[in-house]
């Protein structure tokens, strides 16, 4: 640990920091779009009665998912696979 905050190195010896790294944004608005359309496709769908039980849960814990995440503009998934939508500044 590093005095000025909460850092920790991975395997790779890159230096993370909990305030800058983690949570940097990695998700453009075409991304962020498409997930608050698909929760409310999903919201849609179960207030019509097209899915109920075991479904109707997981799909209902992945339109939450998919909300903050879109607040947020960050995927943690994003994170370990590299991937970011961000359009870069030039």
């Amino acid at each position: 640990m590093d005095r000025k905050g909460a850092n920790f190195t991975l395997s790779s010896k890159r230096y993370y920091s909990f305030n800058t790294s983690i949570m940097k944004k990695n998700m453009g608005s075409l991304d962020k779009t498409l997930r608050i359309l698909a929760a409310i496709a999903i919201a849609i769908l179960y207030y019509a009665g097209m899915l109920s039980g075991a479904a109707a849960l997981i799909l209902g814990a992945f339109a939450i998912v998919f909300v903050i995440t879109s607040f947020l503009s960050f995927c943690p998934l994003y994170l370990p696979l590299g991937i970011n939508t961000c359009k870069k500044k030039s």
